[in-house]
């Protein structure tokens, strides 16, 4: 081999992924799962209060523990919190990932940014989210997209490199479908096909479609178009859906988890719903001080709309071609502030994966006495981003690409192997 040759060969195995590097003939672990609604819990789910209680504590008296009782599931040995009843029956579906680690903490926007692109902020690459990720590699059925976003937009949520194409739907408000896919009135259909006859005319006349950001902006002209129909606009009309299942599902944050449901149908293939309602307490789940005193009513409703959502896509025959995911930015650390709510903690929280194929098993990795460090089976984010793509049968161990750049798309995460197979 002469020196060109070593060179060569030398780059070629850097840039292999790392799971492969010496690896063999190693076997991907591959699931079946087509779709994800993943629940954003925008501010940070106190584990110890939900899926990872612990022993209680007493924020009068400084006593670091959970602040309420554990209830058992259908899971022996699985607790979880005394509000989170409608689950607790259905844990057999559903494993809460105890030991998800990241280093960022105190800050809101780099954590929501880690906890949705898998990587810090960076000043050379915008990376991809998750669900920018899931809509590049899977697609979308003809007529729907392949990323909505009910909730606000962010930059945390968007295609970074891969580009337009891999972008989200976004809407705020669940009585509507997203603004601008309805015709203004007055265009009727013959009005609308006479104007994208003259469209299609300015297309062949410009020049420059050479041009990635020209083509960016014509196919989501060309998406928005099919979107305006009636067949897919239709998946916003929740009044279709029999009473006492709206009921079932709760308030507005149940009815975007509803409408996610019937986006799936419509072939979305990532669905981020957010739960931010901060009426209900004025701090949503970033319970600082005396923002904790109705952290109950939040746990409540995210339960109520969980639990449904789970019994929903199982009596379709969906559940299993369905991820269910609900993420935070971070967990919250087990003392007591001196207000009596809690900080932030990202050195061990929780996350949670039901549906999609796997096989759940309640509970993964523990954490210490209090929930305050990992004591086995360490998750990082790359795993658990590993974890979803290796459920929806995308090659975790791939790279995408930032023009001729590599870069890896879960940054060497390996999937939670004992949810396969």
């Amino acid at each position: 081999m002469n020196r060109r040759e070593f060179l060569s060969a030398s780059m070629g195995a850097a840039l292999l992924p790392p799971l492969l590097r010496g690896a063999g003939s190693a076997e991907l672990l591959k699931g079946r799962a087509e779709h994800v609604i993943c629940i954003w819990l925008g501010g940070g789910m106190g584990q110890i209060d939900t899926f990872d209680p612990k022993r209680r504590g007493d924020p009068a008296k400084k006593i670091a523990g959970a602040l309420y009782d554990t209830i058992p599931t259908a899971v022996r040995d699985v607790g979880v919190c005394e509000h989170l009843k409608l689950t607790a029956p259905l844990m057999d579906r559903v494993t809460a990932v105890r030991t998800v680690h990241h280093d960022v903490i105190d800050e809101h926007a780099a954590a929501t940014n880690r906890m949705h692109t898998g990587r810090v902020v960076s000043g050379t690459v915008v990376y991809p989210s998750i669900g920018s990720v899931v809509a590049h590699e899977k697609k979308a059925a003809d007529g729907a997209p392949p990323y909505v976003l009910v909730g606000y937009p962010n930059v945390t949520r968007g295609p970074g490199f891969l580009g337009a194409q891999a972008g989200y739907l976004y809407l705020t408000d669940t009585s509507q479908g997203p603004a601008g896919l309805s015709r203004p009135e007055g265009i009727d259909a013959g009005r609308q096909s006479r104007r994208e006859t003259i469209l299609a005319g300015l297309r062949t006349a410009q020049a420059g479609r050479a041009d990635a950001r020209v083509r960016d902006y014509e196919a989501a002209i060309d998406q928005s178009l099919k979107l305006s129909s009636p067949s897919f606009t239709r998946a916003f009309r929740l009044d279709e859906e029999k009473a006492d299942l709206r009921a079932a599902y709760g308030g507005e944050f149940g009815q975007r988890c509803l409408l996610a449901r019937r986006l799936v149908e419509r072939g979305v293939r990532f669905i981020e719903v957010a739960h931010n309602l901060n009426f209900v307490n004025g701090t949503g789940w970033d319970v600082h001080n005396t923002g904790i005193r109705e952290q109950h009513v939040l746990i409540k409703e995210l339960d109520m709309a969980f639990s449904t959502l789970i019994t929903d896509l199982e009596s379709r025959r969906m559940l299993d071609k369905t991820l269910l995911v609900i993420t935070s930015e971070f967990g919250r650390p087990p003392e007591f502030d001196s207000g009596g709510g809690r900080g932030h903690q990202g050195r061990v929280f929780t996350c949670v994966l039901a549906g999609g194929g796997l096989r759940h098993r309640g509970a993964y990795g523990e954490s210490d006495e209090i929930s305050k460090t990992v004591a086995r089976d360490p998750v990082s984010v790359p795993d658990f981003f590993a974890t979803i793509h290796a459920a929806l049968g995308i090659d975790y161990t791939k790279n995408l690409y930032d023009g001729d750049r590599p870069v890896p798309i879960t940054d060497g995460g390996r999937p939670i192997a004992k949810l396969f197979g």
